[in-house]
């Protein structure tokens, strides 16, 4: 990453961001609402009605990262994608461990529960 830029994407220069380097500010975050923990603690209902828009909040503690707040739909949309991913890793490694079968032997193998 340039050392002048906080971000290569959006070009943001240090001077616009008094104070703020590239190890306080990562790129996951960058584009995210944050929250005090004491603002959500404060103002929990309003702060929870914000999340239909399914952008999720940072919520920080003492400046550093604490958790995020997203929507249930928005978090069920990931887990549902993150087990997707698992699977293809899991199918990719059985393929280079040479674990693989042709569609005539899976066809057989599976024969019993396509009935």
């Amino acid at each position: 990453m340039d050392q002048t830029r906080i971000c290569n994407i959006c070009d943001i220069q240090p001077e616009r961001l008094p104070g703020l380097t590239s190890e306080e500010v990562p790129l996951k975050y960058h584009f995210m609402k944050t929250e005090l923990v004491t603002t959500l603690k404060r103002r929990a209902t309003k702060i929870i009605a914000g999340l239909q828009d399914g952008a999720p909040i940072l919520i920080t503690q003492h400046g550093k990262p604490a958790a995020y707040l997203v929507d249930v739909q928005s978090y069920d949309e990931l887990n549902h994608r993150l087990s997707v991913m698992e699977g293809i890793a899991l199918g990719e490694q059985a393929l280079r461990a040479g674990r693989v079968h042709s569609q005539a032997e899976a066809k057989r193998r599976f024969a019993r529960w396509l009935k």
